[in-house]
């Protein structure tokens, strides 16, 4: 399998549209995580590539073959794929063996398929346990295993560490990740978390509402997001109010840089910048603003400052944050996100939300 083509797929339940005009190029060997929130229709697109749904409209395409049409329509067991849903779905009665064996059963070298599999996702010396003898991630490698053991062309992930902790998943998944980019399988992972999508992935598709809004590098989407939806679903933003000049963005922390995709537009629009571009000092240069809420959270505190009559609220690490009511300076670093003032939809002069910004007092 080359590339995976997704081309305007639209899917429907009843009255419900669930996926509208969908695309997607795919090409062989990378890893792309499919980014949204719940109900946005991840899942679904996901079913439809496997061969568990069928779509309405469009088409679906492998290296040229098309598996999926409105008059076409490849089973799943035909298409060369491995899957791992959520929760794994194991079998209880049988081992870890039992499990990865499943699929094998006509294989004339399935023992040491077995084998080479178990040692690949890190089993080694666990074939003769049963799932509830465990743990939650441990259970997760064999999922992966068994989805792994007929050599599938392409690796379909269902939020497949969805009821680990935070850490635990962030961790299992990169580990996971890890062994695919080994076997060169082309993987596609669902998930509703962008660091995890950032950690892994080499694109990220972000979708909403059944579409597809963006898809690109992860450095690309985090940056320079296609419009206010995907900035707020790949992280913490800040929205502010300006005009556009012939050399940038006046806005309230100045005269901002705006990336070479956005510039040239003139007129009233919205910056978007990561609150990290944002730097405090105690003593300049920048724009003066005056903290009106503090707010301890431990290993950082919460800041709400005022600039002139917009605020912005930033994360300061706690032990360098600054007093309440002090006066501090603001600058920005690198360029931002310019977008048309109608697309940004606000009853404020500016939009914060915030996530760790590095200050130096």
């Amino acid at each position: 399998m080359s590339n995976i083509l997704i081309d305007s797929v639209s899917k429907r339940y009843g009255d419900v549209e669930v996926l509208s005009g969908a695309s997607l190029t795919i090409e062989h060997g990378t890893v792309v995580a499919l980014l949204g929130p719940s109900g946005c229709g991840k899942t679904t697109l996901l079913r439809l590539i496997a061969g568990f749904d069928r779509l309405d409209q469009g088409r679906i395409a492998f290296d040229e073959h098309i598996v999926a049409a409105p008059s076409v329509f490849v089973p799943p067991e035909r298409r060369g794929i491995g899957y791992v849903p959520q929760e794994g779905a194991l079998f209880p009665h049988l081992t870890v063996e039992g499990n990865v064996r499943y699929g094998l059963r006509k294989h004339a070298s399935g023992r040491q398929r077995v084998h080479d599999v178990l040692a690949l996702t890190g089993l080694s010396g666990l074939n003769k346990r049963f799932p509830h003898a465990l743990s939650g991630g441990q259970q997760q490698r064999v999922a992966l295993a068994r989805a792994l053991a007929p050599d599938p062309a392409l690796i379909l992930l269902d939020e497949p560490f969805n009821a680990l902790d935070l850490d635990l998943r962030r961790r299992m998944c990169e580990d996971v990740i890890d062994v695919l980019r080994q076997t060169g399988t082309t993987t596609i992972l669902v998930t509703h978390d962008p660091g995890e999508a950032f950690a892994v992935s080499d694109q990220m598709a972000v979708m909403q509402a059944g579409e597809i809004m963006q898809c690109a590098s992860p450095e690309t989407v985090y940056w320079q997001p296609a419009n206010p939806s995907v900035a707020r679903l790949t992280g913490s933003t800040i929205f502010l109010s300006g005009e556009m000049t012939t050399f940038g963005m006046q806005s309230p922390l100045g005269l901002l840089d705006i990336h070479g995709t956005t510039s040239g537009r003139a007129g009233k629009a919205w910056a978007m910048l990561r609150p990290e571009q944002v730097r405090l000092s105690a003593h300049g240069p920048g724009i003066p603003a005056k903290v009106i809420h503090r707010s301890f959270r431990g290993d950082h505190t919460m800041l709400e400052l005022k600039v002139n009559e917009t605020r912005i609220s930033l994360r300061s690490p706690s032990l360098s944050a600054p007093d309440l009511y002090a006066t501090v300076f603001l600058s920005v670093q690198g360029a931002c996100m310019a977008f048309p003032d109608t697309s940004v939809q606000s009853g404020s002069k500016s939009m914060p939300t915030s996530t760790a910004v590095d200050m130096d007092l």
